[in-house]
Order: structure tokens, then C-alpha cells, then sequence
């Protein structure tokens, strides 16, 4: 079983994927993936919303229940959604405990920031792991201007090197670095005793994660540091037309599909 503490001490590559439900959930499980992520990328992967803003603590809690009520081995960590965290520190580590009391997660990860820090450490300090999240942060794409690669100046990259450090002395137990240049991830990685995780953030990093969208094939659509493992959408596709089909035809159901009671006699 995977821990906080076991990320730390691990030498081979950690694994992260993202799930929303259940039976997706129990595959990445038995897959052998070291870590679940119940992302606030449920908004735009699962709940049809146009970016991560409108997702509340109501659907990440519950879905972090299904997927947790599905996983065996794997850590399961429950993505803080805006506003959750960051306007008032008693409140943000209300909603964390809340998220690992009520919907069992192992541990919330948080978009971080210099307002983050403090709240990182009086999270730990009550017993709730923290997983800080650097570069590319969704949640401030409004800020942003979209969804543009960081840390692409010096002054940037010395910022996000400094508060990586600053998340690390806090509490954090591992640091996700989202779509950032591959030299200033290894140059983090390199600086913390914490394991880096990176999407879009190249190879030298002590873990991976995607969204399972991406990696499945299931969209129409994924990012250009992401790769498509698979061809869900066409597999799906082509069942659900077969199933039309089917019925259009009368092909389905069949007989054996179907039961007739012997013993009702006649009912009209």
C-alpha cells in the first residue's frame, strides 16, 4: 500500500494518474499506480464545465468517496477546488479534513502559492498531508491569461524554485510541477528532499502524472505534453453503434436475453 512517507523513500519513477468514479478508479488500481489523484480536472474530464472555477468541495467530496471506496493499494489524494482553500486558513483546513474525514482521501493536494505556504504548514501540523502544486495552476487561468507554459523567465523560475522550498520546510510531502520547463523541474527536483511529480515538465522529475482522459484516448483532445495510450473514444463509439444497431435491427435482445415464466399462465 502506498504512503505519504513511502513516495519519500522511493527509488523507481512514482506513478499518478487521475480518476473521477469508481470502476476507473479500481483499474488504475490494479494497474499497480502508485498514486490517484481525484483532480479538480473533473470539470472539464467528467462534469462537462469549461475549466477546473466551477467545481465545488460538494462533487470532489464525492466523488473522492467513489473513488476511494475502489481503491486498495493506491494513495488517493483529493484535489482542493477553488475558493476551498486560501481565503481563510481554518476554513481551508476545515474543507482538507473534511475531504479526508468524510470521503476518506489519504491526502488533499493544493494549487500553491505565497498565499499557501502558511496554510500547507498548519495543515500538516493537524495531520493532513499536503500535495503542493507549481507551474501551470488551473485554478488562476483567469490570471494567467490561459493555460501558458511557467517559469520561462529567470525571475519566474527563481519564484518557483524558492516557493517549492518554502511548501517543502512547510509540511508538503511532494510537489507536482505542471507544464514548466524541463531544466527548472530537474533544477527543483535537485534542491528538495521531497519527490517531484511533473506533467508537461520533462523526465527528470520523481514521478508522472496525467489525466486518465489523455492517457485512455477518451477525448478529442489533450495537451501536447500528454500522449494517448490507448483509443477509448473509438472503442466506445463503435459499441454504442453496434448497440443501436442492434435494437434498430431486433437483433437485441435475443432469446437468450430473455426469460419466459412458465408458471404466470395467461395474463390477459
Amino acid at each position: 500500500m502506498t504512503t505519504t512517507r513511502g513516495l519519500r523513500d522511493r527509488e523507481a519513477p512514482i506513478t499518478m494518474l487521475t480518476a473521477y468514479d469508481a470502476p476507473t478508479a479500481a483499474i488504475v488500481d490494479e494497474a499497480g499506480i502508485d498514486v490517484v489523484l481525484v483532480g479538480d480536472s473533473m470539470g472539464n474530464a467528467a462534469l462537462g464545465y469549461d475549466s477546473t472555477l466551477p467545481v465545488t468541495m460538494a462533487e470532489v467530496k464525492s466523488r473522492t468517496a467513489a473513488v476511494a471506496r475502489a481503491t486498495e493499494d493506491a494513495l488517493v489524494v483529493a484535489d482542493m477546488p477553488f475558493l476551498s482553500f486560501g481565503v481563510d486558513e481554518a476554513e481551508s483546513v476545515r474543507n482538507a479534513g473534511e475531504l479526508l474525514k468524510e470521503a476518506d482521501a489519504d491526502a488533499v493536494k493544493i494549487e500553491s502559492g505565497p498565499h499557501t505556504v502558511e496554510t500547507t504548514r498548519r495543515m500538516a501540523d493537524v495531520g493532513i498531508p499536503v500535495m503542493a502544486h507549481l507551474g501551470l495552476t488551473p485554478q488562476h487561468v483567469n490570471r494567467l491569461g490561459g493555460y501558458t507554459r511557467q517559469g520561462t523567465d529567470q525571475d519566474a523560475a527563481e519564484e518557483i524554485i524558492d516557493l517549492a522550498g518554502a511548501h517543502a520546510e512547510a509540511g508538503a510531502f511532494a510537489l507536482v510541477l505542471e507544464h514548466v520547463p524541463a531544466n527548472l523541474a530537474a533544477a527543483v527536483t535537485e534542491a528538495l528532499d521531497i519527490p517531484t511529480i511533473g506533467i508537461g515538465a520533462g523526465p527528470d522529475c520523481d514521478g508522472q502524472v496525467l489525466v486518465i482522459n489523455d492517457v485512455v484516448g477518451l477525448g478529442e483532445w489533450s495537451p501536447p505534453f500528454s500522449r494517448q495510450f490507448g483509443d477509448v473514444r473509438a472503442e466506445m463509439t463503435e459499441a454504442v453503434e453496434a448497440y443501436r444497431d442492434a435494437v434498430a435491427s431486433g437483433e437485441f435482445p435475443a432469446d437468450e436475453h430473455s426469460h419466459v415464466e412458465a408458471d404466470l399462465g395467461d395474463l390477459y
